[in-house]
């Protein structure tokens, strides 16, 4: 259930076009939060590689809870994606400065990436609503 909260947080600062048009007062929150979003980014970023490597770990689940481990995956992916979109310059700062060859390749995968950002955010609004619906249903907290 943390997992499907985050994801809905991490895909709102993914998407601020959405909740701006749902709250007025929302442009103050997300300005106090916008330092800190390449931070935030680049934890998610971390995590959500983590929760791939994870959940290819535990490809176990796929005879006993599929639809568990498939939402799992997925919400990793998109996690991923959306964690080095946000904190895509603190990662070209602090990881790749150093390397050009990656920085290149990083590079590209932004630029595929950034036109589906808020297609993207909106997969993880309704994957976290899913996560957090399906910690209920199955007893998993």
């Amino acid at each position: 259930m943390i997992w499907g909260i985050s994801l809905v947080l991490l895909s709102v600062l993914a998407v601020p076009s959405l909740l701006l048009s749902k709250k007025p007062n929302a442009k103050e929150l997300l300005e106090k939060i916008e330092p800190y979003q390449g931070w935030i980014g680049m934890i998610f970023c971390f995590l959500g590689i983590w929760g791939i490597i994870s959940s290819v770990l535990t490809t176990g689940w796929l005879s006993y809870w599929p639809i568990l481990w498939i939402t799992y995956l997925i919400g990793n992916i998109v996690t991923a994606a959306l964690g080095f979109m946000l904190g895509y310059g603190l990662i070209n700062k602090y990881i790749l400065s150093k390397n050009e060859e990656a920085k290149t390749t990083i590079e590209e995968m932004r630029t595929k990436i950034a036109p589906k950002q808020g297609k993207l955010g909106l997969i993880g609004l309704v994957l976290g609503a899913w996560m957090i619906v399906s910690s209920f249903l199955f007893g998993i907290v």
